[in-house]
């Protein structure tokens, strides 16, 4: 009479753990796939300003704005984004997030006047800097630790990809359509995103009572925006009096910043952003070496746009045309480079792909206004390749190096580091290439040849950076297995 009995209970413990597997696939499945769209809008825009100049009769200076709004949004609401997946539930984050993009992608789509098209971009952001960490404290919450660098690795599709695809798409759009057809083409997916996580997403967290700091929201946000504001403005100070003189900001960010770090190391378990975080060496290594990897990335998307259309004089088609090969690669070894990691550890992954990355930056550098458009493309692909070696390692040994409590946390940091690396790396790029190409014309040259001359400098100084990251990557280690403290688990998707 046993078998009879344990039959049943052998198939209903087997069904358990296969609708368990099953609802963590599609939750993460959701989440990435949402996280990607909105991601995705981080640049999208960056190709659209002629076209934005032309229909509501702006200079470049207010045109700049539809970007720079956005990452100043990010820079604020990311290092908040800690404190409410540990407020609030999983489901109520993820409804709010998605909500908030999707009416700011209704708003752009059918602004009237360039004050509204701007207003939709800031409630876009608000909803998109919460989405990266929730989809990242989550996979961190639900994924055993051993298969934690193969979901990480679909998670640097969101982080690198997308970003990087943006102007691809945004030229294949404006070749035939108008620029509102950007969110058009985005709405109904989040929309479709948003439906089905109000129906899938399960709370897989457990909220903790936490007061809200109310100074530590405005030091953060005044420090974070001024820090990003004033590193944003270096680019079009660069041709010449900007309108609020730059040392202002970055002071005042500075400042604020400063005592924010303060306040939340007095406030510990009340903190608004935890950064005892940056108590484990592993963690601050990694960050920092990701700091560097995202000015690396953010840069070379802002600087080769400009050498393919201003030097070699392509169209905003061919210059996306010639980004995609690059971005499909950051994608496409994503999911090996987790399992590698899984298998391996960051060590044989992290200083090769930063020492690829370094030769291809080192390569660019040669690219003058008679480089064939293969080699151009060839480069790129090299430096992709590897990011993509480098990303997921430094982002899973990071996140790994925290206790679970400290997750929402950590994906709330590598976010904040996101735009802060990105804006940091554009400023000093363009500032460079700025310059160079300003001194250049001042010199005779042609403009081709002044903005070849621009490249050369910036990616000069990219590539010495990427060297001494190089160097420092052997320090990297796995993440020690005592990161998890008595008592804390992950909480299982149902």
């Amino acid at each position: 009479m046993t078998a009879p009995t344990d039959t049943p209970a052998s198939t209903a413990t087997t069904e358990d753990a296969a609708t368990s597997t099953s609802g963590t696939g599609r939750l993460v499945a959701l989440l990435v796939c949402s996280a990607f769209v909105v991601i995705l809008n981080e640049t999208i825009m960056s190709v659209a300003l002629p076209d934005l100049m032309r229909e509501f009769a702006i200079g470049a200076s207010s045109a700049q704005w539809i970007t720079t709004a956005f990452m100043l949004t990010m820079a604020v609401v990311i290092p908040i984004s800690g404190y409410l997946l540990t407020r609030l539930p999983l489901r109520t984050v993820f409804i709010v997030a998605m909500t908030a993009f999707s009416v700011g992608t209704a708003v752009s789509a059918v602004a009237p006047v360039f004050g509204v098209l701007v207003l939709g971009r800031v409630i876009q952001a608000s909803g998109t800097a919460v989405m990266m960490p929730l989809l990242i404290t989550t996979v961190m919450t639900i994924v055993e630790p051993e298969r934690r660098g193969r979901m990480m690795g679909t998670i640097s599709i969101v982080i690198s990809v997308a970003p990087a695809i943006g102007p691809t798409i945004s030229g294949i759009i404006l070749q035939s359509l108008s620029w509102r057809w950007m969110f058009l083409f985005v709405l109904p997916i989040a929309l479709v995103a948003l439906a089905a996580g109000a129906r899938w997403v399960r709370n897989v967290t457990e909220p903790r009572a936490i007061p809200l700091d109310v100074l530590s929201v405005v030091l953060s946000a005044i420090g974070f925006a001024g820090l990003v504001y004033g590193l944003a403005g270096f680019g079009e100070a660069a041709e010449g009096d900007p309108l609020v003189p730059l040392w202002v900001p970055l002071t005042v960010g500075g400042v604020s910043l400063a005592l924010f770090v303060a306040r939340q190391l007095v406030l510990k378990d009340r903190a608004l952003l935890d950064l005892r975080a940056f108590a484990s060496p592993s963690f601050s290594l990694a960050i920092g070496l990701m700091a560097v990897v995202f000015a690396a990335l953010f840069g070379v998307i802002v600087l080769l746009p400009l050498y393919l259309q201003n030097a070699l004089e392509l169209s905003v088609l061919q210059t996306g045309l010639m980004l995609l090969p690059g971005g499909l690669c950051l994608g496409l070894l994503a999911p090996f480079v987790g399992r590698a990691f899984d298998r391996w550890g960051p060590r044989p992954l992290v200083p090769p792909g930063i020492g690829l990355a370094a030769v291809a930056l080192w390569l660019m550098t040669t690219l003058d206004v008679d480089s064939s458009r293969l080699v151009v493309v060839a480069m790129h692909v090299v430096m992709s390749i590897g990011l993509a070696l480098a990303f997921t390692p430094l982002m899973t040994t990071a996140l790994a190096s925290v206790p679970p409590r400290l997750y929402s946390h950590g994906s709330a940091i590598l976010g904040t580091l996101q735009q802060v690396a990105g804006a940091a790396g554009t400023a000093l790029f363009v500032t460079l290439l700025t310059r160079q190409e300003v001194t250049s014309l001042a010199a005779g040259a042609p403009e081709t040849v002044a903005t070849a001359d621009g490249l050369h400098a910036a990616l000069l100084v990219a590539s010495v950076v990427a060297t001494v990251a190089f160097a420092l990557s052997f320090a990297i280690r796995r993440a020690p297995e005592h990161a998890t403290e008595p008592g804390e688990h992950a909480v299982p998707a149902h």
